[in-house]
């Protein structure tokens, strides 16, 4: 036994997705690491990030389409506000452009 954890932060446990994902392999690295609620957490805050980026709806509306708390989407609009335009923009692009390439795979 070493004494220490050998994943110690976040940075080093992004390097181990990144490199599963390099080996087509980080869908199954998260359904291992992950329970399914907390797959299903992460659903959720994704859903919430989208709604919240796109801003048609108001929080109370988000928690009320989504299911969650109104507490869970104003702590997603928190995280959201520490982020600065650009890497806003960013998201919306890729949750967007990930819809579009999960509805294309599904016409197929």
């Amino acid at each position: 036994m070493s004494g220490s954890a050998k994943y110690s932060d976040w940075s080093q446990v992004m390097t181990l997705i990144a490199n599963a994902a390099e080996q087509g392999n980080h869908q199954p690295l998260l359904t291992m690491l992950m329970t399914p609620d907390e797959r299903e957490a992460l659903v959720a805050r994704v859903n919430i990030f989208h709604e919240l980026l796109q801003g048609e709806l108001s929080q109370r509306q988000i928690s009320q389409l989504l299911g969650v708390g109104v507490a869970t989407i104003t702590r997603g609009s928190n995280e959201l506000k520490s982020h600065t335009d650009e890497e806003k923009v960013w998201l919306m692009d890729l949750l967007e452009k990930s819809t579009k390439n999960e509805l294309d795979v599904e016409k197929e």
